[in-house]
Formats: C-alpha cells, structure tokens, sequence
C-alpha cells in the first residue's frame, strides 16, 4: 500500500511538472493575455477568498511573487483604493511603492474579513501551518487556475505581473503609447523598452508590421 501510495505521488507529481524546465534550464512565462480567461479565473475563485485576493492583487500591480507574499495584514488592514502600498524589493534592496485600485482594494477587503488571523504582523498570504506562501507553491496555483480554465502556454508566478503589464500596455497603445511604455520600463525596473516588451511577450510594432508585409 505504502508503495503504491509513493508512486501515484510520484505519477501525480510528474504530471503536474511536467512542463517545468530541466534543472539549469529557463522557460519563459506567459501574461494572460485573454480578459475572458482573467474572469473564468476569478469565477473559480469566488470562494477561495484568499486565492482570489492573491489573485487579483498579483495581475494589478507590478509586484513580484516574493514580494506580494512578504505583505502582512497591518500594512493594507485601513489602505483604501488610491493609497498607496509600499513593499520592500530583496532583488534591489529598495521599495516598491504601488497604488492600489479599487479591485485590489475589494478583493483585500473581503479577505481580511475572514483571515484567520488578521494580525498585524501575521502574513496576508497564509498556508494552513499560518506561514506566508511559498513562491513555488504560488507558482503551482497560477499554473493550476491556468490549467483549470483550459488556457494554453507556459504560466507560472511571473504570470501575474505580466498579466497586468500586459494589458496595460494593450489598452494605451492606440492613446498614448509613447508615455505607457516608458511607464512600465520604469514599474518593471527595466534598462531598455525592448526589454519590457520581450518580458511581456509583445513584439514591438515596427517588427509585427515587417511579418505582415510581405507574403511569401
């Protein structure tokens, strides 16, 4: 039995993982580019609070996974929607100061509400042992409400803030796109704008427009 019970573990684990890179390997993650696939999302989600509000709060800021798991209770319990969120950045050393919209705001709101322990201090992102989320176990949920509402590529924690990145870069492109972009290099902390939109996976304009060109 207990044989038995390791190798479907081992079946299911490699099943889960199986589009994971090789050990020394990188795959590059995908935004979620279809708004219809953020609100399949969010339906599942409905009653998960914190899962939603993880969500939600992910693909409306520019946070990284480490970061949106360090935040504790205390530093969102009074925020409102247009306060701004301040969160330290262990990759540079500095902070990263975000303003919160209305649907972060909500989703935090109906969180905290039912928080096992909305203390202060206490990790707004808990596991069941009370400590915050792990990256990869973040990681493992993006691609599983990903996989969940039937979403085809490569997703992974990074998904959130490319997700937001993304769209925000789809809405302003035909309005401003020369003061969008520049935005978002400076919220990714990136060196180049060539950087940000291979990190979002869009090709620039000028090279979309060569493909359409010609047919060959």
């Amino acid at each position: 039995m207990e044989y038995g019970t390791r190798a479907l573990s081992s079946m299911k684990s490699t099943e889960r993982n199986q589009n994971h890179p090789k050990k020394g390997s990188t795959i590059k993650v995908d935004p979620i580019r279809d708004t219809r696939a953020i609100l399949r999302i969010k339906r599942m989600l409905r009653n998960k609070p914190r899962d939603l509000c993880l969500f939600t709060l992910g693909i409306n800021t520019a946070y990284r996974a480490s970061e949106l798991l360090s935040i504790t209770c205390g530093q969102v319990r009074f925020l409102q929607a247009g306060d701004v969120l301040d969160v330290w950045q262990r990759k540079t050393k500095k902070y990263r100061a975000t303003t919160l919209n209305h649907a972060a705001i909500n989703s935090i709101t109906e969180w905290l509400t039912v928080h096992p322990e909305p203390l202060p201090n206490a990790p707004l992102f808990r596991s069941r042992t009370g400590q915050a989320l792990t990256v990869s176990t973040l990681s493992n949920m993006v691609k599983d409400w990903c996989h969940n509402a039937h979403i085809h590529g490569n997703y992974g924690s990074h998904s959130l803030r490319k997700t937001w990145g993304y769209h925000q870069l789809r809405r302003n492109q035909k309005t401003k796109p020369h003061m969008v972009l520049p935005i978002l290099m400076h919220a990714y902390g990136h060196t180049n704008q060539e950087q940000t939109l291979e990190y979002l996976c869009i090709q620039s304009d000028e090279v979309a427009n060569l493909f359409m060109q010609i047919e060959l």
